[in-house]
């Protein structure tokens, strides 16, 4: 996986704690966490030698976790098309300033709240009565903690599109799409899998998947014939 991400990368994991097997129902998704793979001069910065990631933490806040946490876990990549090496320090020093931080339980209640079927709201309202009252400066939540930082440096995940006809030669139905930042605390880590601008990398596959080395239970056809 180490050979596989590259700064600025996000890594989707699917976790089985009480908590996350919530956030998965709710959700309707494999994620139930979200964390974002740092450079090696931030690993510098910070005195770690191995492959670094930072998540917020329900218990510990924002903090730096090795790669190694998550190496028996399903973990796909999505990242950030596009992105240029001056965004991906941007983003990544960023990053750093919230270290230590503390977990923002109401948002994730407000956040629960919006997931569910109940009570009867529109879905398009339900984000406007949780925005009313979470997002502390101070609190983060994993996947809110991520979405501020693309945020700051205006990369899209799933923003508001809003089309304003405008006149064009030789176009008689032109419209210009303007994009709409929505609040980060209302993200989920399944927003960074859906993303149209984030790109979906399985770990093993770039590392030269050859379905032919694999050793099949050949005791297991033989009990078949």
């Amino acid at each position: 996986m180490a050979s596989t991400l590259l700064p600025g990368d996000v890594l989707l994991i699917e976790g089985s704690s009480r908590v996350s097997v919530a956030i998965k129902y709710l959700t309707q998704s494999t994620w139930s966490h979200a964390a974002l793979y740092l450079d090696a001069e931030a690993r510098q910065k910070t005195g770690h030698d191995l492959p670094m990631l930072i998540e917020a933490d329900m218990q510990e806040g924002v903090r730096l976790v090795p790669l190694t946490k998550y190496e028996h876990v399903h973990t796909p990549i999505c990242r950030p098309l596009g992105l240029a090496p001056d965004d991906v320090q941007r983003l990544i020093a960023d990053a750093l300033t919230h270290v230590g931080q503390t977990y923002d339980l109401r948002n994730l209640f407000d956040l629960a709240r919006y997931l569910l079927p109940t009570p009867p709201v529109p879905t398009h309202w339900r984000r406007r009565m949780i925005a009313l009252g979470s997002g502390e400066p101070t609190k983060a939540i994993c996947s809110s903690l991520i979405a501020t930082l693309f945020q700051n440096i205006r990369y899209p995940i799933l923003p508001d599109i809003e089309y304003i006809p405008e006149e064009h030669p030789g176009g008689d139905a032109c419209c210009a799409e303007i994009l709409h930042i929505r609040n980060s605390s209302l993200y989920a880590p399944r927003d960074f899998d859906i993303s149209p601008y984030f790109q979906i990398i399985k770990p093993e596959l770039p590392a030269g998947f050859d379905y032919r080395s694999l050793r099949w239970d050949e005791l297991y056809e033989l009990k078949r014939k």
